[in-house]
Protein backbone atom coordinates (compact mmCIF):
# COMPACT_ATOMS: atom_id res chain seq x y z
CA UNK A 1 0.00 0.00 0.00
CA UNK A 2 1.57 3.03 -0.87
CA UNK A 3 1.43 5.75 1.80
CA UNK A 4 0.48 9.26 0.43
CA UNK A 5 2.99 12.00 1.53
CA UNK A 6 1.80 14.82 4.29
CA UNK A 7 0.74 17.89 2.68
CA UNK A 8 3.85 20.75 3.18
CA UNK A 9 4.17 22.52 6.29
CA UNK A 10 3.87 26.54 5.64
CA UNK A 11 7.28 27.29 6.40
CA UNK A 12 8.20 24.59 3.71
CA UNK A 13 5.38 25.94 0.94
CA UNK A 14 7.42 29.18 1.36
CA UNK A 15 10.43 27.57 1.07
CA UNK A 16 9.24 25.94 -2.03
CA UNK A 17 7.43 29.76 -3.20
CA UNK A 18 10.91 31.33 -2.84
CA UNK A 19 13.07 28.82 -4.66
CA UNK A 20 11.04 28.84 -7.51
CA UNK A 21 10.88 32.37 -7.67
CA UNK A 22 15.04 32.66 -7.52
CA UNK A 23 15.03 30.22 -10.03
CA UNK A 24 12.97 32.43 -12.21
CA UNK A 25 14.95 35.65 -11.53
CA UNK A 26 17.88 33.99 -11.90
CA UNK A 27 17.34 32.16 -14.81
CA UNK A 28 15.64 35.49 -16.57
CA UNK A 29 19.11 37.42 -16.07
CA UNK A 30 20.82 34.73 -17.13
CA UNK A 31 18.72 34.68 -21.01
CA UNK A 32 18.99 38.50 -20.99
CA UNK A 33 23.17 38.30 -20.21
CA UNK A 34 23.17 36.26 -23.05
CA UNK A 35 21.90 38.60 -25.12
CA UNK A 36 23.66 41.96 -23.70
CA UNK A 37 26.87 39.27 -24.55
CA UNK A 38 25.70 38.32 -28.14
CA UNK A 39 24.84 42.26 -28.94
CA UNK A 40 28.32 43.53 -27.59
CA UNK A 41 30.47 40.61 -29.58
CA UNK A 42 28.10 40.98 -32.87
CA UNK A 43 28.80 44.88 -33.44
CA UNK A 44 32.52 44.22 -32.94
CA UNK A 45 32.82 40.75 -34.73
CA UNK A 46 30.71 41.37 -37.90
CA UNK A 47 32.06 45.23 -38.04
CA UNK A 48 34.40 44.82 -41.28
CA UNK A 49 31.30 42.48 -43.10
CA UNK A 50 29.22 45.49 -42.53
CA UNK A 51 31.34 48.56 -43.20
CA UNK A 52 30.79 48.09 -46.87
CA UNK A 53 26.95 48.60 -45.79
CA UNK A 54 25.78 52.18 -45.43
CA UNK A 55 22.55 53.52 -43.67
CA UNK A 56 21.83 57.01 -44.11
CA UNK A 57 25.30 57.71 -45.19
CA UNK A 58 26.92 56.16 -42.81
CA UNK A 59 29.02 52.58 -42.00
CA UNK A 60 26.23 50.37 -41.00
CA UNK A 61 28.60 49.28 -38.41
CA UNK A 62 29.13 52.38 -36.61
CA UNK A 63 25.16 52.87 -36.77
CA UNK A 64 25.19 49.39 -35.13
CA UNK A 65 27.76 49.89 -32.57
CA UNK A 66 26.38 53.53 -31.88
CA UNK A 67 22.43 53.35 -32.43
CA UNK A 68 21.53 49.85 -32.68
CA UNK A 69 23.40 47.94 -29.75
CA UNK A 70 22.01 50.94 -27.46
CA UNK A 71 18.31 50.12 -28.12
CA UNK A 72 19.07 46.15 -27.54
CA UNK A 73 20.18 47.58 -24.02
CA UNK A 74 17.45 49.63 -23.18
CA UNK A 75 14.88 46.72 -24.43
CA UNK A 76 17.08 44.10 -22.51
CA UNK A 77 16.34 46.93 -19.55
CA UNK A 78 12.94 47.03 -20.24
CA UNK A 79 12.37 43.91 -20.68
CA UNK A 80 13.80 42.84 -17.66
CA UNK A 81 11.82 45.47 -15.01
CA UNK A 82 8.47 44.19 -16.98
CA UNK A 83 9.25 40.78 -16.40
CA UNK A 84 10.25 40.38 -12.63
CA UNK A 85 7.66 43.05 -12.09
CA UNK A 86 5.42 40.18 -13.45
CA UNK A 87 7.60 37.57 -11.19
CA UNK A 88 7.40 39.30 -7.98
CA UNK A 89 3.67 40.10 -8.56
CA UNK A 90 2.82 36.36 -8.97
CA UNK A 91 5.08 35.78 -6.14
CA UNK A 92 3.28 38.14 -3.66
CA UNK A 93 0.04 36.23 -5.06
CA UNK A 94 0.82 32.94 -4.17
CA UNK A 95 2.39 33.92 -1.14
CA UNK A 96 -0.68 35.66 0.28
CA UNK A 97 -3.52 33.54 -1.47
CA UNK A 98 -2.40 30.67 0.84
CA UNK A 99 -2.28 32.92 4.13
CA UNK A 100 1.63 32.67 4.70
Amino acid sequence: MDNPSPPPTPLQAERLRLARHWQATRRLSAGLLLLWLGTGFAAAFFARELAGLSLFGWPLSFYLAAQGASLVYLAIIGGYAWRLRRLDRDYRAARFQDGA
